[in-house]
């Protein structure tokens, strides 16, 4: 195997090494041109309601969308203005205040999801 055949995945001085560029990780130009990856899950979005952390106050959590960080951004939006209250949508989950899994499941139905209802 020759010196250009051979593919550097880790140095101690840069890091993690990008396998196509050659980069450090930290200044890869291949993954900004990619776009964010999608998170991988098992196809199902699930929705939940959730108080732990947040003083009893009762938070709608939609997880599990395959879409790009803009996607769910998008989306969050508009699920924000449907329900009427606000939320973030960060790390792959879209937080929306409140109890509103009623009318979240339907609205996700109908943008071709398979959704299931989660936690109690």
């Amino acid at each position: 195997m020759s010196r250009d055949d051979a593919r550097t995945v880790y140095s101690t001085q840069a890091g993690r090494v990008c396998p196509d560029c050659r980069m450090p990780q930290a200044n890869c130009q291949c993954r900004r041109k990619k776009g964010a990856a999608v998170p991988e899950g098992d196809g199902v979005v699930r929705v939940r309601r959730e108080v732990k952390g947040r003083r009893g106050k009762p938070v709608t959590t939609v997880s599990g969308v395959p879409l790009d960080a803009d996607g769910l951004r998008e989306l969050a939006s508009e699920l924000k203005r449907r329900c009427g209250s606000g939320g973030s949508a960060k790390d792959g989950v879209i937080e929306i205040q409140g109890d509103h899994r009623d009318e979240l499941i339907p609205l996700l139905e109908a943008h071709g999801y398979t959704v299931k209802r989660a936690g109690g």
